[in-house]
């Protein structure tokens, strides 16, 4: 199993998770606990866990190496996309040294008229 991990900081750690499970719950098996401020998502092709902190959500995903690029995306699109006016970033770090991706919100900034 390949592992990749990112530490997206934010003031709203426990609100995200519980936002990214329960959106992914539709189509996987998903869970999320307040109380110990953990969770984890179960795609078919890899697992990403979950844990907020004070001022960040902490993110690990494991798969097959193959899948290590998607799991990273999937999971750090939909968490930037639900964070967009908090500018959140996910930067991936894998576990073998190899470059991780990277995620943010690359919205143009709408043009000022004249």
């Amino acid at each position: 199993m390949a592992r990749s991990h990112a530490r997206v900081a934010t003031d709203r750690p426990g609100r995200y998770a519980k936002q990214l499970a329960s959106h992914f719950s539709r189509k996987i098996e998903t869970h999320w606990d307040e109380e110990t401020g953990q969770g984890s998502l179960s795609f078919g092709f890899g697992t990403a866990a979950m844990t907020a902190t004070p001022d960040a959500l902490l993110l690990v995903v494991e798969g097959a190496a193959e899948d290590l690029e998607r799991l990273e995306g999937v999971v750090g699109r939909h968490l930037v996309r639900f964070g967009t006016k908090d500018e959140l970033v996910a930067e991936w770090h894998r576990a073998d040294g190899t470059a991780g991706t990277v995620q943010r919100n690359e919205e143009e900034p709408a043009a000022e008229q004249a």
